[in-house]
């Protein structure tokens, strides 16, 4: 019989039975026989007419019976027309009594007569101790379930890591890529692991942690894992917040069993992902220093740096919220190196986009240099999830192969999320499309903006339409005048709109919160602003529970300075569009007649467009 699949196998259907499984089926079975036998034992010759004794006299005395059947009280009748009949006698009297005294011979009719003393005998037997082997059988279950319970309660100490051998791991640095600086760092720990005695001799000790940080996808967990697969040694993997539980001192067991199982296998190394769930800075919770929490981080730093040294135990741990760690946890001693992994660069996103490629379909004419230029921003995750995302479109429509169509349809999906088909009336359509037309005209008339890539009126998410602008190239710093004209760009939507139909509508509250976001950054964080480079951030303050040190004074010329700013730019925006009116209306009517514009149509309709205003600032081609 065929079954399902398991691990690519195809496997057989089959019934399995243990001996606590036999045992149950075994009391279910008699429990039964005991019910039968309650209600009259085995009813044999169901739809069969139950007679009187005088009846079945008369019956054979009129030559109608062939033959009888006694079993004890029980006599079953067979008549020579072929009917059957059952009929009851006293228990202690003869059919041969019964028939001489209502003056029937009986040598007329064939009597059989069934013995089942024996099976009686044992019914008995079985009716008389079924009910206390039930009874055992149930307080059997009954202990063996809180034995169960009590194994657990004293099992909640046990790590929760999960153990790999030195042959699982087959993941090497070759199957990583953009991050060749932490590669670096990490490859001499594998050295550490595999040749510890070259350092001893030159009397350096194995580093006892490595702290992963980076940006959410940036291969944080893949690193840790090849860092096991290039050494070749045992790999434990534990997350933060499976060493907490409700019972306290339970983080603390959960350690210590974690670190001696560890020890037991040196070389080894720990892996702990998302160390921030139990690594964040003592003191500042509402429990203080009896927070459970507070308790594991406590045996985590005496196991990483206390009176027993680890010879050849590495631990590596991954966060992307390295600020609110505890500084006892990321001193030298304990987690002695610091591994920074960032989004990838050009080259990065192009080794990324060729491990992820294989084994994919890709036609030959793919620009892999141009896909790396489109996708500045994206993560390692974001790449992956992209080229996949191409795969299952290209297969959709029944493609052989993958285009760079779908490349690009795959990229906005990810940022932006699946195309939609919304009702629209034609005035939304209309606003939505002066709207996107205003994001464009003033990113393109702004001296230092990164060229428009794709304006769309299709919806995607829970936007109507969207104007995708990538950065055009990877950069490290962001100077003013980019924040500045990055406001403008953000709010040139609502200025269209107030432009063209002298209302505000609801679709810029989302351009108007990101503004109002980079606003507060280039005042409170990056000192940007004529207040000066003072850093006012107050929601550090308010999650460690420090003091502020903004006065109410002060808050009140930061939201001065914020306001400033929007009104500048925003009115940077109004003055853009104003004097490209022709071009707003021109892009807005190409957007209604195709709904999308790539960066090159768009650019098109900019410089076919005459207009006898003089343009402010200079274009992007």
């Amino acid at each position: 019989m065929n079954g399902r699949r398991r691990n690519g196998k195809r496997t057989k259907f089959g019934l399995r039975f243990t001996w606590k499984d036999l045992l149950l089926y075994g009391f279910l079975f008699f429990f039964l026989l005991f019910l039968m036998m309650g209600i009259g034992g085995f009813t044999a010759g169901t739809g069969s007419s139950n007679i009187p004794i005088s009846k079945l006299v008369s019956d054979i005395r009129d030559k109608k019976v062939e033959d009888v059947t006694i079993t004890d009280s029980r006599v079953e009748i067979t008549y020579k027309n072929g009917e059957k009949a059952v009929s009851h006698k006293e228990p202690n009297t003869s059919l041969y009594e019964i028939l001489k005294n209502a003056g029937v011979d009986p040598q007329t009719i064939k009597i059989n007569v069934r013995d089942e003393a024996s099976v009686n005998a044992w019914i008995n037997i079985l009716s008389s101790f079924l009910p206390v082997l039930l009874i055992i059988a149930f307080f059997y279950f009954i202990f063996r379930q809180a034995k169960g319970a009590q194994e657990n309660i004293f099992s909640f100490g046990a790590s929760k890591g999960k153990t790999f051998n030195k042959d699982f791991s087959k993941t090497t640095f070759s199957d990583v890529a953009g991050v060749d600086e932490a590669k670096q760092e990490l490859s001499e720990v594998v050295d550490f692991l595999k040749h510890p005695e070259k350092y001893r001799a030159m009397g350096a000790r194995t580093p006892k942690g490595v702290l992963l940080v980076g940006p959410s996808g940036t291969g944080k967990t893949l690193l840790a894992r090849a860092v096991a697969g290039e050494a070749q040694v045992p790999f434990i993997s534990i997350a933060g917040s499976e060493f907490m539980e409700m019972l306290v001192g339970v983080g603390a067991a959960r350690v210590r069993d974690l670190f001696t199982t560890a020890k037991k296998s040196q070389p080894a190394i720990i892996f702990i992902d998302e160390v921030d769930a139990i690594g964040r800075q003592r003191g500042v919770g509402i429990m203080g220093g009896h927070d459970e929490r507070e308790q594991t981080l406590n045996q985590i730093l005496v196991e990483m740096d206390g009176f027993t040294p680890n010879e050849q135990l590495v631990v590596i741990a991954a966060t992307n919220r390295p600020d609110i760690l505890d500084p006892a946890l990321i001193r030298p001693g304990r987690f002695d190196r610091r591994v920074f992994l960032t989004l990838p660069d050009i080259e990065g996103r192009k080794d990324i986009l060729k491990i992820h490629a294989a084994g994919k379909p890709f036609v030959k004419t793919i620009d892999w240099e141009r896909v790396a230029r489109r996708t500045v921003g994206y993560s390692g995750a974001d790449l992956e999830n992209m080229l996949n995302e191409a795969a299952i479109l290209a297969a959709r429509f029944g493609k052989k192969q993958i285009d760079m169509k779908d490349i690009e349809e795959a990229a906005t999906k990810v940022k932006l999320g699946p195309e939609k088909k919304r009702m629209q009336s034609d005035e939304d359509k209309r606003i939505t499309a002066y709207h996107e037309s205003g994001h464009a005209i003033v990113s393109y008339f702004m001296p230092h903006a990164d060229p428009v890539h794709r304006i769309s009126i299709v919806g995607r998410g829970i936007s109507l339409g969207h104007t995708l602008i990538p950065p055009a190239q990877d950069r490290v710093h962001e100077t003013k005048t980019r924040l500045l004209e990055q406001i403008s760009t953000m709010l040139g939507g609502r200025a269209a709109e107030e432009l063209i139909f002298s209302e505000m509508t609801t679709g810029a509250a989302d351009d108007i919160e990101k503004a109002t976001q980079v606003a507060r950054a280039i005042v409170v964080e990056y000192g940007m602003s004529d207040l000066g480079p003072i850093n006012y951030d107050k929601e550090r303050a308010r999650i460690f529970g420090e003091v502020s040190q903004v006065s109410e004074d002060m808050q009140a010329k930061i939201d001065r300075e914020m306001r400033r700013i929007i009104d500048q730019r925003y009115e940077a925006a109004q003055k853009i569009l104003k004097q490209h009116r022709s071009k707003l209306d021109k892009v807005a009517a190409e957007l209604l007649t195709r709904e999308t514009l790539e960066g090159e149509q768009f650019v098109n309709i900019i410089k076919s467009t005459k207009t006898p205003e003089k343009k402010a600032g200079n274009k992007k081609s």
